[in-house]
């Protein structure tokens, strides 16, 4: 599981029926995070929580009150293969049945569904080549 999304990802105590549909994370996967973690930092004034992933970093960027508010990621590992944007991620109920409305609604599937552990994600595209990341828990939310 690629802890920079998996680690906010999973539905817990913290999720419910009412975040489907709703961006849940936001994620920046690059081929150097740490010059684009230091570009961020400098800019938006984020701090940063290094993530080891064996023989490289992932980052998590905090605000200044320390709450996590995005991830800077190598295109390595589970994000290999994932476009140089910010993408924000979406939480769906079935992500297969997302795939095909994306596809039947001249979209294109542009990173395929890949388990994560908690989870499975795929990046579409848009009609206008835009691109977001869509999330399906494994473990459905609750109704609290």
């Amino acid at each position: 599981m690629h802890l920079c999304r998996g680690q906010f990802f999973g539905y817990g105590p913290h999720m419910d029926t009412n975040d489907l549909g709703k961006p849940h994370w936001l994620d920046l996967t690059v081929p150097n995070a740490e010059q684009v973690r230091d570009f961020y930092s400098a800019v938006c004034g984020w701090g940063t929580v290094p993530h080891p992933m064996g023989d490289y970093t992932d980052y998590s960027m905090t605000a200044a009150d320390g709450q996590t508010v995005a991830g800077v990621c190598h295109a390595r590992g589970d994000n290999a293969g994932y476009p140089a944007m910010w993408l924000p991620y979406v939480n769906v109920p079935s992500l297969a049945e997302a795939l095909t409305a994306a596809e039947d609604k001249g979209g294109k599937v542009v990173v395929p569904m890949r388990d994560l552990g908690s989870g499975f994600t795929a990046v579409i595209q848009d009609p206008a080549g835009a691109c977001m990341a869509l999330w399906e828990a494994k473990e459905p939310p609750s109704d609290r």
